[in-house]
């Protein structure tokens, strides 16, 4: 026994290789053959910790890694891994990364899930907030400029540009920047099912009412000849069949969109990692596209009209006005269709609001806000005398 273990002792490299460097557990060493182990002394002990042989070829595995064997080589030789984008591995060694839940995200170290941030357009951070400041001071202005109109109503300009419609007008314009509200905040089933109906109505009213003052420019000017049969037009019939006729096609567009494929409220976990995006689903695109498009339409028949009647005397010059109204029109809504598309979340709704606040604005300055500067610093200019001196 005396002879074999000086042999094995003299060949004490070949025994670390076995031991140590292959990483053995002191639990499965035969007993005389850990007696010799440890008469070697110093010569593993650097190799070993607490009594037991460890590996030399590769540490541990942390968490938030896995391991990956190395070719041609031992098991306990492999890499350690990071654990991919959108996985976690929570024990040491671990062959592998798991998915987190839809509704989790890993955390920095890859080694526990955490619950994704839920993302909307707020209230309260900046950009949420600057678009609900303008809305709301657009909105003020409008009740302003209202407010003007009907305080001087019996003055030649109110009367001469048919009041009613503007009453009508401002009213729609007021909402039209107040249902720009609906779109800010946390989306919900009822908002989402009916915020682009109730845009999509109220604009097309309101360019409506906007070509129903063109047409009555138009045959205003064409009767005022004595003999002219278009003068039983001018009564208050033929605008209120424009308004009706005109946004009957959008009302139309949008109870069979809110019957048939109704929008719904969508949490999309896939588009940004780590987030949760909560937003509208308009179900049927195709709606939607209708829906612009019926406005686009309305938007370029009364740009039509108001650009051919645009060199009537001054007295009849809001045609000038409203074709420069009808260009920022379709200019933004031009505009708004690639910006929408190439965003996604609380951009493509901001996106819109922006769309609504710059449209909106563009009626209320070219229409009103000249009328309201002659009001208000000219008013020698406001008399009928006036009036009918540049008719003249």
């Amino acid at each position: 026994m005396t002879s074999e273990r000086d042999d094995v002792i003299q060949d004490s490299d070949r025994l670390k290789t076995i031991f140590c460097e292959r990483g053995y557990a002191s639990n499965i060493v035969e007993p005389n053959l850990k007696e010799i182990l440890d008469e070697l002394g110093n010569k593993c002990k650097p190799l070993l910790g607490n009594g037991v042989p460890r590996s030399v070829c590769s540490e541990s595995c942390l968490v938030g890694y896995m391991k990956i064997l190395k070719k041609g080589q031992p098991l306990c030789c492999f890499d350690c891994v990071p654990c991919s984008t959108g996985k976690f591995a929570n024990v040491t060694d671990s062959l592998g990364c798991w998915n987190c839940p839809e509704d989790q995200w890993p955390n920095e170290k890859h080694d526990a899930c955490i619950p994704k941030v839920i993302e909307f357009l707020t209230y309260e951070e900046p950009l949420g907030t600057t678009l609900a400041v303008i809305s709301l001071f657009m909105t003020l202005l409008n009740a302003s400029v209202l407010g003007i109109y009907i305080k001087h109503r019996d003055t030649p300009i109110v009367k001469a540009n048919n009041r009613e419609l503007s009453y009508l007008l401002l009213l729609g314009l007021m909402l039209c920047f107040l249902c720009s509200l609906i779109f800010i905040g946390n989306p919900t089933a009822l908002t989402c099912l009916f915020r682009q109906t109730i845009f999509g109505i109220i604009f097309s009213i309101s360019i409506s009412l906007v070509l129903a003052k063109t047409v009555i420019v138009a045959i205003a000017f064409k009767a005022a000849r004595p003999d002219s049969k278009l003068q039983s037009l001018l009564g208050p019939t033929l605008p209120k069949l424009v308004v009706c006729f005109s946004s009957t096609g959008q009302f139309i567009i949008c109870v069979i969109w809110t019957l048939n494929n109704p929008p719904f409220i969508e949490y999309n976990t896939k588009y940004v990692n780590g987030k949760i995006i909560v937003q509208c689903n308009e179900n049927n695109v195709a709606f939607f596209c209708c829906m612009l498009g019926y406005l686009g339409g309305l938007a370029i028949v009364c740009f039509v009209v108001a650009f051919l009647v645009r060199n009537l005397p001054d007295t009849f010059n809001e045609a000038k006005f409203i074709t420069f109204s009808m260009l920022i029109f379709v200019s933004v809504w031009l505009s708004f269709i690639p910006a929408y598309l190439s965003t996604q979340g609380k951009y493509m709704v901001a996106v819109e609001v922006f769309a609504i606040l710059a449209s909106s604005a563009g009626l209320l300055s070219c229409i009103f806000l000249p009328k309201c500067y002659i009001i208000l610093l000219q008013p020698h200019k406001n008399t009928r005398k006036h009036l009918m001196s540049t008719v003249q």
